[in-house]
């Protein structure tokens, strides 16, 4: 069973720490959501935690040190006594992007295949007169991912390719991505305005 050590506090604070932009730290904030989802989903419930982690600190580095994505990480990770094995986890994330570690087993995989698509499916919401994907459809989504131009800077090869590494369709990990992103939207915009002094 995979666990860390590091607690939601520790991995927040390190987050406010290196990303100042809002929409970072709604990123990490989502992601680490779905991951919770993938991790129930997946009947890895055990290691909720760990997979939470490891959606949470994902981009880390992003901000500050944008040209060494997934490279300084592992330095900043080292503030909060992060696990190899979350480090690992952490780094691989951008595998074919800007790192060359590769996902390896089942969590790293989901947190791959769900990275990039949680910015599209953030980048549609927007889009929606209800600025929601609580209400969007996956045909809606489906045509929004069709579309290049569309949020161009959320890399489709990636989403497809996380698609494969785990054995999925597209639809499937697209339906099951905005499903998680539905069922955490509202605690996760919540929490990030509150984190960042964005809230009423």
């Amino acid at each position: 069973m995979r666990e860390t050590k590091v607690t939601r506090q520790q991995a927040l604070e390190l987050l406010k720490k290196y990303n100042k932009e809002p929409f970072h730290v709604l990123h990490g904030l989502t992601v680490e959501a779905v991951m919770r989802w993938y991790a129930e989903e997946a009947g890895r419930g055990d290691e909720e935690h760990f997979w939470a982690m490891a959606g949470l600190l994902h981009d880390v580095d992003f901000e500050k040190y944008p040209e060494e994505h997934c490279k300084k990480a592992p330095e900043l990770l080292a503030e909060i006594g992060a696990e190899p094995e979350l480090v690992h986890a952490v780094v691989c994330h951008g595998y074919g992007l800007c790192s060359d570690v590769e996902p390896e087993d089942e969590m790293e995989k989901f947190l791959f295949a769900s990275d990039e698509l949680t910015g599209l499916i953030g980048a549609a919401a927007k889009m929606r007169p209800s600025k929601s994907c609580t209400d969007m459809e996956l045909s809606s989504l489906k045509k929004k991912f069709k579309d290049k131009r569309f949020a161009a800077g959320c890399s489709r090869d990636v989403i497809r390719t996380g698609a494969e590494r785990l054995g999925w369709s597209l639809d499937e990990l697209l339906e099951k991505t905005l499903e998680a992103m539905k069922a955490s939207e509202a605690a996760v915009n919540k929490e990030a305005a509150d984190l960042t002094g964005n809230g009423k």
